[in-house]
């Protein structure tokens, strides 16, 4: 299974008012695994980045003089991400600003979500943690993800963290493994998803099914059988 974790930053909020993505960092994903295999760049927006858009990432209109223009980038951008599954955090924002701007570089160009799925994990955050923050720094803290590098926003680290945050709300990944190289948490390095499990944590509790729920269950499987014809597996002797 192939996946990208994408960020991207933008002149502004809105491209419906003439904003334009600066910066696109992928990472790539292939069976919940870091391969470094990364997309990265800069974008020349022809148009000035907006002074509340530079608090956030920093990136300076001089610093993208001469840089590449999206329509430069578009071919190769698109061949990276190919029909992978998406993984965005607010995928609406993200995606908006690309769909954008590859409709601007060819009108009848399919969309982002006419390619391949998208994960949003703003999304997956609020239903999981309804009332809480969700935005990357408050769910790093959460789910024990390093940060600690972010000083300002930047797509490339962002994607970094993004792909750290989904393995964990995900589970069944501890560590993440670029190369031959493990990742672990709080390093300087890079962010990693981990769960820590205390050595002197208690055992889990045991709780049985009480005789109510016994009899629900049983009554569930009988109308399982019933409408399969006799197929429900959880009947049979050897399942």
């Amino acid at each position: 299974m192939r996946q990208i974790a994408l960020d991207t930053e933008t002149t502004g909020l809105s491209f419906a008012a003439g904003d334009r993505v600066i910066e696109i960092g992928c990472v790539e994903l292939i069976d919940r695994q870091l391969t470094g295999n990364e997309f990265h760049c800069y974008l020349q927006p022809d148009r000035a980045v907006n002074p509340e858009a530079l608090k956030v990432h920093g990136i300076t209109d001089a610093f993208l003089v001469g840089k590449p223009r999206f329509a430069d980038i578009a071919e190769e951008f698109l061949n990276y991400i190919g029909d992978a599954e998406l993984i965005i955090h607010n995928a609406p924002f993200d995606s908006g600003f690309l769909n954008h701007e590859l409709r601007k570089w060819r009108a009848q160009t399919p969309l982002l979500h006419e390619r391949g799925s998208v994960i949003d994990t703003l999304d997956m955050a609020r239903k999981r943690h309804p009332g809480q923050r969700n935005n990357l720094d408050a769910l790093c803290k959460r789910y024990d993800v390093n940060n600690s590098r972010r000083d300002v926003h930047g797509a490339l680290l962002d994607a970094e963290i993004l792909a750290a945050l989904y393995l964990a709300m995900t589970g069944g990944q501890v560590t993440l493994h670029l190369g031959n190289q493990s990742l672990t948490p709080n390093t300087s390095n890079a962010p990693a998803a981990t769960r820590h499990l205390s050595s002197d944590r208690p055992p889990l509790p045991v709780i049985h099914a009480d005789a109510v729920s016994c009899a629900a269950h049983d009554a569930r499987l009988a109308a399982i059988a019933a409408a399969s014809g006799d197929q429900c597996l959880w009947l049979r002797d050897d399942a």
